[in-house]
């Protein structure tokens, strides 16, 4: 697999990771062993970057990905932290962080996390000068290596990218979410900040598996959260309309190279763009998560496919959400 690299962290990984959301909660149930199994497959298929946070399953799967990591140090353990309290300006200070942090160095099992993102805060936090002193002292106490933030929206990530400590920026970015590419994604490689594309499926409406009749559990976010019930609308199919996305997804299967999946293919979209550090595909089972890897083997897409996903967003996609993010 292709590796890129951090420049901020100087870690190099793998450029299709593992998002463990799926082993946490709100997909449906994983059991344990399943879920080690998925981890299994996907590092045996070149996967080296994991990421995680503290509110999947409230610790469930940084405890698995924990239990599974141990003696793995060629691994990067990314998590998250905010999203288990109200979300107000207040509650990001240093003592919850600190806080927060001892949580997940248990629940991973290590003295220092890898990489600790703040998790899409309210949006004041990411131009506060304490925010990101408090996150300097957390380097400097060695409870974490480095940290970066999960945004919604394109500012955010420019606000974060314009800070000297921020190592990485993770942001909704799939054939369905072009607007990162106008500002973010060239702001990130001037900077040296790595990217960290996730949602790359549009939960799973660009795998090409759902039609019309797919029906979701009701402890999956696709069912409960269709209209933002629960969290930003734009983490449940990227903020797009159901029918509006099957519809897109009919348009794009014929640009599928032969012998892949829509999936992979949709994979290979994000890994084309250069300044992409690592693209997170969540899997629930091992046939997903080898599926998922094996598309960072898959040929570049040419010119005239990449510009034709470019028109479906432009005719489908863009006026539902290219101004909402």
């Amino acid at each position: 697999m292709e590796n890129r690299t951090f420049s901020r962290m100087g870690r190099t990984v793998g450029v299709i990771g593992l998002g463990a959301w799926q082993l946490g909660a709100d997909w449906g149930e994983v059991s344990e062993s399943d879920a080690h199994a998925t981890l299994q497959a996907a590092v045996d298929a070149g996967v080296t970057f994991i990421d995680t946070a503290d509110v999947y399953g409230d610790g469930r799967s940084e405890q698995i990905v924990g239990s599974f990591v141990k003696d793995k140090p060629q691994l990067t353990v990314a998590t998250k932290m905010g999203r288990r309290v109200a979300q107000e300006v207040g509650n990001y200070t240093l003592d919850n962080f600190r806080a927060w942090t001892d949580r997940s160095r248990a629940n991973l099992g290590v003295d220092t996390l890898d990489l600790v993102q703040l998790h899409c805060p309210p949006t004041p936090v990411f131009s506060s000068d304490e925010v990101y002193d408090a996150l300097d002292t957390l380097v400097q106490e060695e409870r974490i290596r480095a940290y970066g933030v999960s945004v919604e929206k394109v500012d955010e990530a420019l606000a974060a990218i314009a800070r000297p400590g921020t190592a990485s920026v993770q942001i909704i970015f799939n054939a369905f979410r072009l607007k990162p590419l106008e500002r973010v994604l060239p702001a990130a490689a001037a900077a040296g900040v790595g990217i960290i594309a996730r949602v790359p499926l549009a939960s799973g409406l660009l795998s090409g598996k759902y039609d019309e009749h797919t029906t979701f559990s009701a402890e999956d976010h696709r069912n409960y959260n269709r209209h933002g019930e629960a969290f930003d609308v734009g983490e449940t199919f990227s903020g797009v309309d159901f029918a509006t996305g099957l519809e897109a997804v009919r348009r794009l299967r014929p640009l599928v190279p032969a012998g892949a999946t829509m999936a992979q293919f949709a994979l290979r979209w994000i890994v084309d763009q250069p300044a992409v550090t690592v693209v997170i595909p969540g899997a629930r089972n091992p046939a997903q998560a080898k599926a998922n890897a094996a598309a960072a083997g898959l040929a570049p897409l040419p010119a005239e496919t990449l510009q034709a996903v470019n028109e479906v967003y432009d005719e489908l996609i863009r006026p539902a959400v290219h101004d909402k993010w």
